[in-house]
Order: structure tokens, then C-alpha cells, then sequence
């Protein structure tokens, strides 16, 4: 292990940045997992509302850095596809 201060500080800092990633992407997979199971049951109205809260949970992640803007834009091109037109 690093014995310099700033080796043990930058460190840390990853370890944050990590955890708070792990955070992010899980709840993504949780929030995208929802809207998926909303297009089955065929609730339109809820539907519409969840992928406005998926495409900004989406854009917030892409904007910090945690996933790239393509992925985002395949996850989202994908899940609006399989909503059905009302």
C-alpha cells in the first residue's frame, strides 16, 4: 500500500467515486426495470411518466460522467420502441 499522503488521498477518492457510480448504474438498471414491466401490463399512462423519468435519470448520469451518451441513447431508443403507441 501507498505510504504518500496525496497516493492515499487519491485513493479515497476513487473508492468514493466507485461506490457513488455503483449507485447511480444500479438505480438506472431499477428505474429502466420498472418501465419495462409497465410496457408489459400495458399501462400507457404510467408508461409515459416513467420514461420521462427514466430519459432524465439517464441524461443526469451521462452529464456526470457515469455512462456514455451513446449507451444512454441506445437504453432509451429501446425501451421507446417497445411502448406501445396510445
Amino acid at each position: 500500500m501507498a505510504r504518500h499522503p496525496s497516493v492515499i488521498k487519491r485513493h479515497n477518492q476513487s473508492l468514493k467515486r466507485h461506490k457513488r457510480n455503483m449507485e447511480t448504474k444500479s438505480k438506472l438498471r431499477t428505474l429502466i426495470k420498472k418501465a419495462r414491466q409497465l410496457v408489459e401490463s400495458k399501462n400507457h399512462e404510467n408508461v409515459s411518466a416513467q420514461l420521462r423519468v427514466v430519459n432524465k435519470a439517464l441524461d443526469k448520469a451521462v452529464s456526470r460522467g457515469i455512462i456514455k451518451r451513446n449507451t444512454a441513447s441506445r437504453w432509451i431508443s429501446r425501451l421507446s420502441s417497445a411502448t406501445p403507441a396510445p
